[in-house]
């Protein structure tokens, strides 16, 4: 299991692009962090989700 965003989810083995893919985020205005990590976009293809890792998604919001 893989916490994301506190929610618990069978993702283990997908790489961070692959979620990205199954979900409504636009990668442009969100930072991935991986276990207090910051992962940079160039990674996300390679990032491989494992058994325990907590991932939280932050989207940015425009305004004025």
């Amino acid at each position: 299991m893989v916490k994301i965003n506190g929610k618990d989810l069978n993702i283990a083995g997908k790489s961070i692009a692959e979620y990205l893919a199954a979900t409504n985020y636009d990668t442009k205005r969100i930072a991935v962090e991986r276990n207090g990590d910051i992962v940079f976009k160039a990674q996300y293809e390679e990032t491989v989700l494992c058994d325990g890792d907590s991932v939280e998604i932050v989207s940015f919001v425009g305004g004025g």
